[in-house]
């Protein structure tokens, strides 16, 4: 499908479009917001017009909002919020393909979907998230050793790039475009709708194992030995435990429950999917609520609740996958100045640069009660995308913690010395000089983007911070 050109970079463009409004964005972090004209455009056509109308400081798309740091803001320039394009156009239920718009969420694929016996074939921790913005950070899961990430599984996918034209993208025939588009942060253009292989089910449940890692290298041995026997993995980490106790874990690791596995009442419904919430959290949470003592004290509390080992537990996808999805509006926990969440991975036989990196964190008293590692498996094609072979830690910290910017430069420089990255979609303050030796196709990258958009009509607060 072609769409018509856009007029050259040079051209006197449209007025704005009366739809537009002034709004202060940030990332899910809720730090260093900054205000763009945002539309909601709802069809193709609105897409390619607000597109032409975007003035000097360009535009991004944006989805739901969850990434974390500024790769869906753009300072003084123009915001596709994308969440209206969100047509469902196809369910192949036999083959189990879907084909939708890039505006529809997780969530709404999973409601769907289960009920004919389909999963989407990688979540991140919330289903909060478009198709749109699981594609333009290639997003992983707890499966990343065994499916890879969100656009392995993306049969094709259109997208309009800067000349106004609409194209249909496919790994095999569209390389360089597709992956330079999967990981690449909303930059080569905006994704308007792809078709996604899915995994097919026969319940709604998961049989979870369960067990506690009595310390870090506890932790990395019991992952290593047994990660293959289970699609999905991951290890909450106490990174507030010190001495004999360092990085003290409890593993839940699982798949999906076969029929035989269910009780009576469970096979009335094996495919229900069934959500259950909290109220929202309120606004006005004062800062400092997430202290060292705090987090401490919870974290005594979350290992020590945790079973030695139990096996075959069956819980709910919501509850595997997406446990903050239950609390609304969770962000507000960390008081008006926010929070950062910092990601990365470094490569396999770098235990001893992880273990480091756990020890600084330790002994800085970050109060980080979100934290998970995880093991990827084989790097993913994307020329951005953040997942290589490796130990991957992520963690939330408050905003505020002093010394926080030292001490993340100093991670920053432990995780470069290792071969490793940090993962932009949740970055919000990398170094620009440390992003070439983490991506090593970011040159290619950055001369496709002079290619294919000359007139950098893409662009975004992350991307003039990285000289993307």
């Amino acid at each position: 499908m072609q769409g018509p050109d856009a007029p050259p970079s040079d051209a006197p463009l449209p007025a704005a479009p009366p739809s537009e409004v002034l709004v202060a964005l940030s990332g899910w972090g809720r730090t260093a917001p900054t205000g763009a004209r945002v539309t909601s455009p709802a069809t193709t056509e609105a897409v390619v017009a607000a597109l032409r109308a975007a003035g000097e400081r360009g535009v991004v798309a944006r989805g739901l909002g969850r990434s974390y740091g500024d790769a869906a803001q753009n300072a003084g320039g123009s915001v596709l919020d994308m969440t209206a394009l969100s047509a469902i156009r196809s369910i192949d239920a036999r083959r189990g393909i879907v084909d939708c718009e890039s505006g529809v969420s997780l969530d709404r694929l999973m409601r769907l979907l289960l009920p004919l016996g389909w999963f989407v074939p990688v979540t991140p921790g919330t289903r909060q998230v478009t198709v749109g913005g699981a594609i333009g950070a290639d997003v992983h899961g707890k499966n990343h050793h065994v499916s890879g990430g969100f656009s392995r599984h993306v049969r094709s996918l259109e997208l309009l790039t800067a000349d106004g034209r609409v194209r249909t993208l496919t790994p095999a025939d569209d390389p360089e475009l597709f992956w330079a588009t999967a990981g690449g942060m909303g930059l080569t253009g905006v994704v308007l709708s792809a078709q996604i292989q899915l995994l097919a089910v026969q319940t709604s449940l998961i049989s979870v194992d369960t067990e506690r890692a009595v310390d870090l290298d506890d932790l990395m041995a019991r992952l290593d030995a047994t990660d293959h026997r289970y699609r999905y993995s991951v290890a909450w980490i106490d990174l507030l435990a010190r001495g004999a106790s360092l990085g003290r874990a409890v593993l839940t690791r699982g798949d999906h429950a076969p029929l035989d596995q269910l009780g009576p009442r469970q096979l009335r419904s094996p495919l229900g999917f069934r959500t259950a919430g909290l109220p929202a959290v309120p606004r006005g949470i004062p800062g400092g609520l997430l202290s060292a003592a705090t987090v401490g004290a919870f974290n005594e509390f979350w290992y020590r609740r945790a079973p030695r080992e139990r096996r075959g537990q069956l819980q709910s996808i919501p509850t595997f996958f997406h446990p903050l999805d239950g609390l609304p509006e969770w962000n507000r926990i960390y008081g008006p100045g926010g929070f950062l969440q910092y990601q990365f991975v470094v490569p396999y036989g770098e235990e001893a640069a992880l273990r480091r990196i756990v020890e600084t964190i330790a002994r800085h008293r970050c109060p980080a009660f979100l934290a998970v590692l995880k093991r990827f498996g084989e790097g993913d094609p994307g020329w951005l995308s953040f997942p290589s072979p490796g130990w991957t830690l992520a963690l939330d910290i408050p905003a505020g913690l002093p010394g926080l910017g030292r001490l993340l430069d100093g991670l920053d420089q432990e995780v470069l010395a290792a071969g490793g990255r940090v993962y932009l979609a949740k970055d919000s303050r990398l170094r620009p000089d440390a992003l070439a030796p983490m991506y090593p196709r970011l040159d290619d990258f950055r001369a496709l983007r002079a290619r294919i958009d000359p007139g950098n009509r893409f662009t975004s607060d992350l991307a003039r911070r990285l000289s993307l």
